[in-house]
């Protein structure tokens, strides 16, 4: 039995629009399981961004309830919802907002210095830990101006993980990205989630999705579909796809 480390209750989301209410989401049930690997998919303008925002605490839902540790995220102040952001939540977006004056490493490590939970000392040698893991050695004092979008993505991870977060969001972290980047990053974090890490994804790409233990599918704002997968294995990478494609046409997709 898994243990649940992030539920949602009747969660709801609205929006003002031309004198109305504009429904993005429509009194959604569900939880996330410890060491998941869940991925969100539904066409342009199901929601999937809005929900990963709202479950996330980025984004406070209009109605229901967002339950983390015993604590509901819809009605936490916006300092305490911070510090939880910092400290239990990692988050890997399309675009990936590095810090252009610094460096790679600093990029990295500065979520962990502000922190205050670990010493720099061990802040600085996890991250020594982890560039090394991303491969980016020996490019760690560059600016992220001065190397490639995927090289830039892998430092986001990086930097999502330093202060080793209970939950890690990813809203289409390789929109931006060529093939062989995007298979660099998804050999990333599912090799994260190999190691424990639990991941809520948003993603269109079916290559992407093949990565998830579980895929929700997303339409008008409500869950539709839950699709439960056995961990990837390179090996059977067709298979899967067929699975899933032939569970996506089943949604319509």
């Amino acid at each position: 039995m898994k243990n649940t480390i992030l539920s949602a209750k009747d969660l709801c989301k609205s929006f003002a629009h031309n004198g109305g209410q504009l429904h993005i989401l429509s009194h959604i049930d569900l939880e996330l399981f410890e060491g998941d690997f869940t991925v969100i998919m539904g066409a342009s303008g199901s929601g999937k961004s809005t929900l990963l925002y709202a479950l996330s605490g980025m984004d406070r839902a209009t109605a229901g309830q967002v339950i983390y540790n015993n604590t509901d995220l819809v009605t936490m102040s916006e300092k305490k919802l911070a510090t939880l952001r910092h400290t239990d939540f990692g988050f890997i977006f399309q675009q990936m907002h590095l810090v252009s004056n610094l460096t790679l490493f600093e990029n990295i490590v500065v979520p962990g210095y502000l922190n205050k939970q670990k010493t720099a000392a061990s802040i600085k040698d996890y991250g020594e830990e982890l560039i090394e893991k991303m491969n980016l050695s020996s490019i760690k004092s560059h600016l992220p101006s001065q190397v490639s979008g995927g090289q830039q993505q892998r430092c986001a991870i990086a930097r999502a993980v330093i202060n080793q977060p209970k939950l890690l969001f990813a809203d289409e972290p390789t929109g931006a990205l060529n093939r062989k980047s995007s298979i660099d990053v998804l050999n990333l974090l599912t090799e994260l989630n190999f190691s424990g890490q639990s991941i809520l994804m948003v993603t269109h790409d079916i290559k992407a999705a093949l990565r998830a233990t579980r895929i929700l599918y997303l339409e008008d704002g409500k869950i539709i579909g839950n699709l439960t997968l056995p961990p990837y294995k390179p090996d059977e990478e067709k298979s899967r796809e067929t699975q899933i494609n032939a569970w996506l046409g089943s949604m319509e997709w």
